[in-house]
This record gives structure tokens, sequence and C-alpha cells, in this order.
């Protein structure tokens, strides 16, 4: 599995500490020195069933600094993966992809429904 983090960030830490707790066995990219190219981000879209929305970070300085909120809606989704491929703060972490299943955010239930399902943890 590929963790994509950035590792100051709290909620990144608790995802990582998640993971060694449950014995999974994952490969870790920092997020900032290494973003997210636009043809994965188009595949993580695409594999996740997810608005693209969700793989924004709202919560981000350079989300709030280029006024995302109110230009995303004009924009269409090669233009939105393009933005995203531009600056990994600007992409919603942790994300956990096993080439299939793409989980953006931490919410540990979801986590541990979708990896026991594919027997990832012990």
């Amino acid at each position: 599995m590929l963790f994509i983090e950035y590792p100051p960030c709290s909620t990144c830490q608790k995802a990582r500490k998640w993971l060694e707790d449950h014995g999974a066995v994952f490969e870790s990219r920092n997020i900032k020195t290494e973003n997210p190219a636009f043809e994965e981000l188009r595949d993580w879209h695409r594999r996740s069933g997810l608005p693209l929305s969700r793989f924004f970070n709202t919560s981000g300085l350079v989300y709030r600094t280029l006024g995302l909120k109110d230009r995303l809606p004009a924009m269409g989704e090669e233009e939105q993966l393009r933005l995203l491929a531009s600056d990994g703060m600007l992409v919603k972490r942790p994300i956990l992809t096993d080439g299939d299943t793409v989980l953006v955010g931490f919410r540990p239930g979801e986590w541990e429904k979708a990896l026991s399902e594919k027997k990832e943890l012990r």
C-alpha cells in the first residue's frame, strides 16, 4: 500500500500510528516533496468514487490564499486536477491506496472496513 502523508500533520501522524498498530505494510510518500502527478490524481479520483472536491485540502493555507472556495465550482475536472498536481499542499491528506482502493482523509472506521475486507490488516 502507498501512504501519502505530510509528516508534520497531526492527522497523518494518527493515521500512520493506526496503520502500524494494525500491522499494515505500506510505503510512505511525503506529499509536499513528492506531490501527486496529474495522472495519479485522475486515477485515484476515478477509483475512489468520491467527488473531486474531496481531494482538496480545504483547511490549508494555499487553498485559502488562492480563493478556491469560490473558484472551484467554475472549474472543469481537468483544470482542478492540474491545480491539485501543481502543489501537494492543496491535496487532502492522508491518502492510502493499494492500487484498487483509494482512501482520502483519515476516518478510522472507514479504513478498518476497507482494509479488513481486503485482508490488508493483521
